[in-house]
């Protein structure tokens, strides 16, 4: 039996690495290979965690990872040396940290796997973290992190190029786990529910809709998005076309923009009409809306991977994208893309896909076949492969 200790303190975070947490660790426990995981967490155990290969560690901590590790805040001293007994303690043959986010030191001899999901921080430090302290804190982290473990793991090949570039890693020991959509993403094709997904969340009910799931954050060139959204509605024929942002407009504990994008709506009385924010969307109700979407738009200047793309392609939804990054590799020909820093290329997406319905059911047609190259149940089975080369050695 291999024993794997895992630091699951982000299982409960609403962000990317908290979905990719909870996925890909609920798949590897489905495994009928010889395993046991040891989960160390902050808080109480839940449901899913609860499993005959699945032992839970609860560590006493002051604040748990999800409020004290932000973006200009830190982990108390006593709190990470509470893990690391924590774990010091147990007799494992690896260790594995889903996110470098939650990384701390373990004072185990077991060699360690860290998920690096990027390297925007590094790539775009004042759009991510503005305030120097926060920069100082995660680069710290990261070095450590870096210095403490065996293997890495990232999410798509665009994302371990930039953290080859950024991180300077050997690329040979960094295994790419590829993340997908949660099975719970299909096609909703029934007309009432979608309907009652726009009407609790407050939506117009014919308007077709341009849809952004995610942070509210500089870096996912939101404003660039808007801005090529005013551009696209000078149409007329796109008179009937809203945009809408699905996120957490607090940042979740990360550097928000979510004023300045209130202050252009505030300065141009037509977007204030025709774009809304919804907050946190739970999946019940955010299946319904991607299927009911002409398009998701991922304008970022980078990306990990992309997971809001993968579900959006998995309910049959087409996706407007920046090219050459990670969101391309997912997408595939399911996408149209564009230069992130050109305002006008993101306003010809938003054309196209709006105008040209012909256009529209070719990229829809794409979806599916391309959301069915990824599954979690592959990504579980590559990650227990890392774990059991690390563990066993040749």
């Amino acid at each position: 039996m291999i024993r794997v200790g895992v630091d699951a303190t982000c299982w409960r975070n609403q962000r990317g690495f908290g979905r990719f947490t909870r996925l890909l660790l609920g798949s590897m426990f489905d495994t009928t290979r010889d395993f046991h995981f040891c989960l160390f967490v902050d808080h109480d155990p839940v449901p899913e965690m609860i499993r005959p290969n699945v032992s839970v560690v609860k560590v006493q901590t002051s604040a748990t990872t999800t409020e004290a590790a932000v973006a200009d805040g830190s982990r108390s001293i006593l709190d990470l040396l509470s893990f690391r007994r924590a774990v010091a303690n147990e007799p494992l043959d690896v260790m594995y940290f889903p996110a470098v986010y939650s990384w701390y030191p373990t004072g185990n001899r077991a060699p360690v796997i860290v998920t690096f999901h990027d390297a925007i921080a590094e790539h775009f430090p004042e759009l991510v973290m503005p305030m120097l302290r926060g920069r100082l804190l995660w680069g710290a982290k990261t070095w450590l992190a870096r210095k403490s473990a065996t293997r890495f793991t990232t999410v798509s090949f665009a994302a371990r190029d930039e953290i080859v570039q950024y991180f300077k890693i050997d690329p040979a020991k960094i295994d790419v786990i590829l993340e997908a959509a949660d099975p719970i993403f299909v096609p909703v094709c029934d007309e009432e529910i979608r309907s009652s997904a726009r009407a609790q969340l407050g939506l117009p009910a014919t308007a077709r809709l341009i849809m952004y799931v995610g942070g509210i954050a500089p870096h996912k060139n939101l404003i660039g998005l808007l801005q090529g959204y005013a551009q696209a509605i000078a149409n007329p024929t796109l008179d009937d076309v809203d945009l809408v942002f699905v996120g957490d407009p607090e940042g979740d504990g990360f550097h928000s923009n979510t004023q300045e994008l209130m202050t252009m709506l505030e300065n141009d009385p037509r977007l204030a009409k025709r774009v809304h924010f919804t907050g946190f969307v739970d999946d019940q109700h955010l299946v319904a809306l991607y299927s009911d979407a002409i398009a998701v738009a991922m304008p970022a200047f980078s990306e990990g991977f992309g997971l809001p793309a993968a579900e959006a392609i998995a309910c049959g939804t087409p996706v407007l994208a920046s090219r050459g990054g990670a969101v391309e590799e997912v997408v595939g020909p399911a996408g149209l893309y564009f230069d992130p820093f050109n305002v006008s290329e993101i306003a010809a997406a938003i054309d196209e896909v709006a105008s040209d319905p012909a256009r529209l059911a070719d990229l829809r047609a794409q979806c599916l076949p391309r959301a069915a190259r990824t599954s979690w149940a592959a990504s579980a089975s590559a990650m227990l492969d890392v774990l059991e080369r690390c563990a066993r050695p040749s």
